[in-house]
C-alpha cells in the first residue's frame, strides 16, 4: 500500500485533466401524453410513447459528417420512476434515422431533481448502439446528455448530446 507522500508524489506527476465536451445532435422528440402504470417498490411508475422527432448533427459534426441528421422513428418510449426522494428516474429506448439511412438505437437513462433551489438538474447517460460503417464509432464513446421540457408550445422534449473528449 503506498504511503500518503507516495500519493501525493504519484498525483503531483500526473495532474487531472478535465474531459471537454462538444455538441454531437440536438433532437425534438415528439412525446404522447404520460401514462400511469401503477406504483411499484421503487415508486410511481409511468410510461411516455415516443411518437417521433427530428435531429441534426451539432457544430463539431461537420466535414464528411455534415449529414448527421435526421429523424426520430416513432415507437420508443420513455419509462419512468418517481422515486420516494423526489428525484425522477427515465429510461428512453428509441430509433434515430440518419439521412443516409443508418438506423441507430438510442438508450437515454435520464436523472432528473427538481427538489434543490436553482435551475433544474435533468442530466443523462446516453448509449447508442450503430450498425457497422460509418458511424460505429458512437458505440465507443461516452455521450452524455440534457433535456428540456417543450410544453406548452409543443409536446416534445430537447434532447441534446454531449461528446465527451479527453484534455
Amino acid at each position: 500500500m503506498l504511503s500518503a507522500a507516495q500519493t501525493i508524489e504519484i498525483l503531483a506527476e500526473f495532474p487531472p485533466s478535465a474531459p471537454g465536451a462538444h455538441l454531437l445532435w440536438e433532437a425534438v422528440v415528439d412525446i404522447a401524453e404520460r401514462e400511469d402504470l401503477g406504483a411499484g417498490p421503487r415508486g410511481a411508475r409511468g410510461i411516455v410513447p415516443i411518437l417521433g422527432g427530428q435531429f441534426r448533427g451539432g457544430p463539431g459534426m461537420g466535414g464528411d459528417q455534415a449529414d448527421f441528421h435526421g429523424v426520430v422513428e416513432a415507437g420508443g418510449a420513455d419509462r419512468q420512476l418517481l422515486r420516494p426522494d423526489g428525484a425522477k428516474e427515465l429510461d428512453a429506448l428509441y430509433e434515430m434515422r440518419v439521412a443516409d439511412g443508418a438506423l441507430l438505437t438510442i438508450r437515454n437513462r435520464v436523472i432528473i431533481d427538481e427538489t434543490v433551489e436553482g435551475p433544474r438538474y435533468a442530466m443523462s447517460r446516453i448509449e447508442v448502439t450503430a450498425p457497422q460503417g460509418r458511424w460505429d464509432w458512437l458505440n465507443r464513446r461516452l455521450i452524455v446528455g440534457t433535456l428540456q421540457g417543450l410544453r406548452p408550445r409543443h409536446a416534445a422534449v430537447l434532447i441534446r448530446g454531449w461528446l465527451l473528449t479527453i484534455g
